[in-house]
């Protein structure tokens, strides 16, 4: 008995419109996916800044109390530590140069002054971002970040 052997060779290369479609569905799940939490990064940064921004205030205004033997007050707010408060609590051993790098205290990353509250709420002195929309309480991006909180 005689084999025949066929041999087919197929040089046709190429995606079927099957393969293209399942690639694209696949596609398009991993862009549903990825993109939302791509675009949800900005908001966390901005927030982690926040925070970071609050501790380093915290550090200064604690360098400040070693100093000056008191946190500053409400009325002085957070520029003592950039330049010596004239009236109030005058401290007397006030750091030349200051408490803060750069010489000025910084804005939150929205724009926004950091509100400080000494004697504080919370602690000895309370440190707080409103957030994107600038204005107590909040969710979300909007919600309030503050210096007694930790994540």
């Amino acid at each position: 008995m005689k084999r025949t052997v066929y041999h087919f060779i197929n040089n046709r290369r190429g995606f079927t419109l099957i393969e293209l479609m399942v690639v694209i569905v696949i596609l398009g799940i991993l862009a549903g996916l990825i993109v939302p939490r791509i675009m949800g990064r900005p908001e966390q940064a901005k927030k982690l800044k926040a925070r970071m921004q609050i501790e380093s205030i915290g550090t200064a205004l604690k360098l400040y109390k070693l100093d000056n033997g008191a946190y500053p007050t409400t009325e002085q707010g957070l520029q003592a530590l950039v330049e010596a408060p004239s009236s109030g609590n005058v401290p007397k051993n006030w750091r030349k140069g200051g408490y803060l790098e750069k010489g000025k205290v910084p804005q939150d990353p929205w724009g926004n002054d950091f509100v400080y509250l000494s004697p504080g709420i919370h602690d000895d002195f309370d440190i707080m971002s409103y957030g994107a929309d600038g204005v107590s309480g909040g969710e979300d991006t909007n919600a309030d970040i503050n210096s007694w909180e930790s994540d």
